[in-house]
Parts: structure tokens; C-alpha cells; sequence
């Protein structure tokens, strides 16, 4: 007994010596908005104490008298949200001094010694990244910490899927943006992997794409600084480190939004095509090797919908026909961020849109569905997306710290025809029926449920709390409707409860409905209709009500 207790007491002083491992470091406080902190590189990283309701502070950090990092932190003033890190050991065993700009009104939050930041701020060898959220999903890609948006760079290579985004390495909401980086073998199971491409002297790295050329990988950009321009890097290991190109950037506007490159390699004309979004159009180019480019067309007025700013272009050839996808925010069909998609025809030159001017296609009838991008030289002729599960009018203020936003389920694209027009369909990929695991009586957090559809149905999903989210299809008027205005925790956002609604091109014979831990997405099984919310459940949906239908229910291998 006296053994056993001498071991639990040896054990904690051991945890306790492992916190108290890390060095505490003491500011110097120059005046109410500045502070200053000299750092030795004791460890792997310096410790950031973040609290998101404060404004961001400017940190400068220095090396032997150069500037060699510039980024924004919400210092934490009176609590700790949570921590992120900062890699102090890639500058190798030199001293490192941190200059702190604030930005607030000090005679609210306070003074600047006081702060709780000080006393939290550690040098350590270790980031404890293990999750802390009850929403993080279990099967949709996330980043381990820190904020997301749009999927950039996307590529397939040597049995390998390359999965860049958009990344705040210091804090879960906008801020700071640089590519982050993880990588799968089957588009289910994701590993992280280190930072891909930083902030440089042209400005933040906002989003763009990767092709494959030879053995190397070319990543271009958008260069955010006082204008936004297009950068290349080069990377000769497949994507896990690039090299920036010495002569950025490779192309430049007098659009103020002016950004998204996303190129790939035409056979039809021999040489390499570039769509990039240029304020309310979308610019296409051409060139032989990646650096110089000759503008050829330009596509949008008058076309799809105009309520926001085009974003996040891209251009493929489907069974025959040209599809421009164009994500806008805002302008949504409920609102806010989403993907609208044009099909047509597209010489090397120029591109010709098949349907009038004021048809608008959507790619997705759901809320939270927004820049959808395709994998490059995606294997046997496959065309993958994946877009950013969010919407920009609440993304920052979801409940969740450590980490905000994750991806929609990868699907495959096709094409299909209703009437007169064609439309893009849109199928959960074949990598989601393999992760389908043994049939289960009841949802669960994490589960796909396949209705097979009589005529008009419902479908209602709910919790012991009376929480609830119903989906409805209308055979008769031939619409697809998910009504979350009673999910779950909504106070974050007036624009979050709400009914979203989808044309179905025809009946619906099967649904198949995608349930994570804080997202439902759900497909006509044919790919004519997908519909993507998010939803935050006090606890999870573990009740199915059916009308006109019969659900089967599986589990989800992750």
C-alpha cells in the first residue's frame, strides 16, 4: 500500500515538474501599447496565450537585428482561450526578441503589465495539439489547431492526395493567412503536415493551386500586400517543401480583388491555361512555363450572380463540356458564401457559356458550402472536390476555440441534363462507400443514413433535448428542403437558423444523408441534388423519425 502510494506521489511531482519544465519569460514594458520580450531558444516553441475577444496585436520578431517574422496575435488581457505556437527553434540557438504592438483602447481593457499573457507565455518543447472540441468531426478533414478557409493546391501524386488551406498557425479566426498542409491515401483519414508556405516581404499567401510538372510541383498564389498579386514556389518533394520563385510576382492587375490562380496543363492548345477571379469576372490566361503569362479572355458580365465577389475560380472538361466553377460571397442562395458553377464550351481562349445570362446553377443548396476546388491530375479521369464546410457571415464565431472550419466530404463530379439545360451532379466519392461500416439500429454522431424513397417524404432527426433537424422532399414540387432552425446552438449567429431549400431535376428515388458531429450533408443518391449544413447539437441526434421512406444506417469506418 505504502509502494502504491509512494508511486502516485513520485508520478505527480514528475507531471508537475514537466509543467513547471517550461521557462516563464518576463516583458519589458515600454510605453501603455509596447512591450518587448527577449527570448532564449530553451525549446522547440514559444507559447502565445490567446483570448479572441481582444484586438490583434502586431508582434515583430527579430534575429540578430533583422525583421524575420511579422504576424497578429489576440493576446490574452484576463483569460486564456487557448495557446498556439510559434516555432522559435527555426531560427536556430540564437536569442530571439519579440516586439508587442497593441492596438486596443487600454483605458477598457487595461494596463498593459497586468495582462495574464505574461504570466501564461512559456518556452517549451512541446504543443499539446490532442482534441479538446466536442465538434471537431470525426471523418471530415480539419486542421489540429487554428483557423481554416478555402482548399488551395490540391493535387493527386504517386497514390497520394495533397491537401493545402488556408491557415492561421496563430488563432482560430482570420488572421495571418499561410498554406497549411495534410496529406491522405484515401481522402478519409488525413495527416497533418508541416506549414507549406508562409508570409513573405509581398504580402500573406492567400489561396491558389498546385499543378504537377515533371517531378516538381508548382504552387502559385495570391501575394496579399497593399495589392494583391500572383506568386509561384517550386517544390522538388512532392509538395512537402517549396522553394519561392526569385522572380515574384508572375502577374499583376489594377483589380483590387485580384486573386485565386488556378492553372492546368491544355493539350487541345499545347500550353498551360490560368482562370483567376478579377473583382465580379473571372480572367483567363495562357503560357508556356508557368511564369509568364498572356491574358486571352475574360468571362462573367452579365453572367450567374453578381451579389458578391468572385472567388476561388476553376475550370474543367466533363463528359465533353467545359464547367467554370466560381465561388461567391456574398450572394448565396441563403445568404452569404456559396458556389455557383457555369457549363459551356472553352477553345483555349476563351470561354463560352451554353446557358443565358441570368441562369444560375449552384453547385451545393446548403448553407455552408463555399470554395470548391478540384484535385489535380485526380487518378482514371476523376474529377474531386472538396469545399470549406462553413459560410462567412458566422465562420469566426462558431462554437469552437481550438481549432474553426472543417471540409466537406470529397465528391466526385459529373454531368447530367434537365430539359434543355445542363447541370453539374455531384456524388459522394467512392472512397465514402468504402469507409461504410456494419448497420446500426440508431444514428449516431457519426454515421450514414440511406433512405430509400416511396414518394414525398420526411425525415427527422433529434436528441434527448428536443433538439431537431428535419428534411423533407416534396415529389410533387420537386424540391429537397433541411430545416436546422431547431439544431441546436445557434446563438452565435441571427443568420445560422434556417430552412434551406433544393430543386431535385425529378424524383428522388434514394437519399444519402452524411451525419458528422457537427455537419449533415446530404445527396440525391443520382447526384442531381446535395444540400451541406452545419449544426451544433447540445448532444448528438440518436433518434430517426421516417415518413414515406425506409432508413438504413451505417456506421462510418474513421
Amino acid at each position: 500500500m505504502l509502494f502504491a502510494t509512494m508511486n502516485r506521489l513520485l508520478t505527480i511531482l514528475a507531471a508537475v515538474l514537466v509543467a513547471f519544465s517550461a521557462t516563464a519569460l518576463v516583458p519589458q514594458i515600454l510605453s501603455d501599447n509596447h512591450a518587448m520580450l527577449r527570448v532564449d531558444a530553451t525549446g522547440k516553441y514559444l507559447l502565445l496565450p490567446v483570448q479572441e475577444k481582444e484586438e490583434n496585436a502586431y508582434v515583430r520578431v527579430i534575429v540578430d537585428n533583422e525583421q524575420v517574422q511579422t504576424l497578429n496575435v489576440r493576446f490574452a488581457v484576463d483569460k486564456v482561450d487557448y495557446y498556439v505556437p510559434l516555432d522559435i527553434q527555426r531560427f536556430g540557438n540564437k536569442k530571439v526578441l519579440v516586439d508587442i504592438s497593441f492596438h486596443g483602447d487600454r483605458r477598457t481593457t487595461g494596463v498593459v503589465k497586468d495582462f495574464v499573457c505574461w504570466r501564461e507565455m512559456r518556452v517549451s518543447n512541446t504543443f499539446d495539439d490532442s482534441n479538446r472540441e466536442r465538434f471537431r468531426p470525426a471523418y471530415h478533414h480539419t486542421p489540429a489547431y487554428g483557423w481554416m478557409n478555402d482548399p488551395n493546391g490540391m493535387f493527386y501524386k504517386d497514390g497520394v492526395w495533397h491537401l493545402y488551406y488556408q491557415f492561421n498557425p496563430y488563432g482560430s479566426q482570420w488572421e495571418n493567412m499561410t498554406w497549411g498542409h495534410s496529406t491522405s491515401t484515401d481522402l478519409i483519414h488525413w495527416t497533418p503536415q508541416p506549414i507549406a508556405i508562409e508570409p513573405d516581404a509581398l504580402g500573406t499567401i492567400f489561396s491558389g493551386s498546385c499543378v504537377t510538372n515533371g517531378n516538381d510541383v508548382v504552387a502559385i498564389y495570391t501575394s496579399a500586400g497593399q495589392n494583391q498579386t500572383q506568386s509561384i514556389a517550386i517544390s522538388h518533394d512532392n509538395g512537402m517543401t517549396f522553394d519561392k520563385y526569385e522572380g515574384n510576382p508572375v502577374l499583376t492587375s489594377d483589380v483590387p480583388d485580384f486573386r485565386d490562380p488556378n492553372p492546368f496543363w491544355n493539350s487541345d492548345i499545347n500550353a498551360w491555361n490560368l482562370i483567376l477571379a478579377a473583382g465580379q469576372e473571372m480572367n483567363i490566361y495562357s503560357s508556356k512555363d508557368l511564369k509568364s503569362w498572356k491574358y486571352e479572355s475574360s468571362f462573367g458580365k452579365e453572367y450567374g450572380n453578381h451579389g458578391g465577389v468572385w472567388e476561388c475560380p476553376d475550370l474543367m472538361k466533363i463528359d465533353g463540356k467545359w464547367v467554370l466553377l466560381c465561388n461567391i460571397n456574398p450572394g448565396g442562395p441563403f445568404g452569404g458564401s456559396a458556389t455557383q458553377y457555369f457549363v459551356g464550351d472553352f477553345d483555349g481562349h476563351k470561354f463560352t457559356c451554353e446557358s443565358m445570362p441570368k441562369v444560375t446553377k449552384w453547385m451545393d443548396y446548403g448553407k455552408d458550402h463555399y470554395a470548391t476546388v478540384s484535385f489535380y491530375n485526380a487518378p482514371a479521369g476523376r474529377h474531386v472536390v472538396i469545399a470549406w464546410m462553413s459560410n462567412w457571415q458566422y465562420a469566426n464565431q462558431v462554437p469552437t476555440r481550438q481549432f474553426r472550419s472543417a471540409n466537406s466530404i470529397p465528391r466526385d463530379l459529373g454531368l447530367f441534363t434537365d430539359g434543355e439545360e445542363s447541370y453539374v451532379s455531384v456524388k459522394p466519392s467512392p472512397e465514402m462507400l468504402a469507409a461504410r461500416g456494419v448497420k446500426v439500429k440508431k444514428p449516431t454522431e457519426t454515421c450514414e443514413i440511406v433512405v430509400d424513397v416511396k414518394n414525398s417524404m420526411e425525415l427527422t432527426l433529434s436528441n434527448a433535448n428536443g433538439e431537431q433537424v428535419v428534411m423533407t422532399y416534396d415529389a410533387a414540387k420537386q424540391t429537397f428542403a433541411m430545416d436546422r432552425t431547431a439544431s441546436g446552438d445557434a446563438s452565435f449567429s441571427e443568420a445560422f437558423p434556417v430552412v434551406t431549400v433544393a430543386p431535385t431535376h425529378g424524383a428522388i428515388k434514394q437519399l444519402r444523408i452524411f451525419v458528422d458531429r457537427c455537419s449533415i450533408e446530404a445527396f440525391d443518391a443520382d447526384g442531381k441534388m446535395a444540400m451541406t449544413n452545419l449544426v451544433f447539437p447540445t448532444t448528438p441526434y440518436t433518434n430517426i423519425k421516417v415518413k414515406g421512406g425506409k432508413a438504413t444506417i451505417y456506421q462510418i469506418n474513421y
